[in-house]
């Protein structure tokens, strides 16, 4: 190697033989890197799809068992009327009562529907935290490196 030149490790020796340099330390490192993103990427991407799956059929059972319930509301109802019946009172009260219950059930979910709409604010902490951010962004100035910054970013320096 001739005088004054540069030796390929950065470090002014030369390498011995099977010895990495630097950049190939570099290379090597930035490639195992890359790897492991991938592999992190491929891990989320992995759990998130099955959790999908499994919240989907949750879904569509919880459909299905919606509409089986709600199907069942008429029978229990006219059940309940014709059981009121059953005890003496009239067919026409028997159902008017069934009603009347139906309407007191809605009035009362009615009710605690309005109450907790309500109490429903908005993300105060949320909006100052992102009005400060921009603030802070608006404000800032970027500005040229230094010298010394682009040597050691570089490798020039230590």
């Amino acid at each position: 190697m001739a005088a004054g030149a540069a030796h390929p490790n950065g470090d002014g020796r030369i390498p011995h033989e099977g010895e990495r340099t630097i950049g190939e330390l570099f290379a090597d490192a930035s490639a195992e890197l890359s790897s492991l993103v991938h592999d992190e990427i491929a891990l989320a991407k992995a759990e998130i799809k099955a959790d999908v799956v499994r919240g989907g059929i949750g879904t569509a059972a919880g459909t299905v068992a919606g509409v089986v319930a709600l199907a069942s509301i008429p029978m229990f109802s006219f059940a309940f009327a014709w059981g009121l019946q059953a005890l003496g009172i009239t067919t026409g009260w028997s159902f008017a009562i069934v009603g009347g219950a139906y309407v007191l059930i809605a009035a009362l979910l009615a009710f605690l529907m309005i109450r907790y709409f309500k109490k429903i604010r908005k993300p105060e902490r949320t909006i100052a935290g992102a009005q400060a951010t921009a603030q802070v962004l608006k404000n800032a100035k970027p500005r040229p490196a230094t010298k010394e910054e682009i040597d050691r970013a570089l490798g020039r320096i230590q």
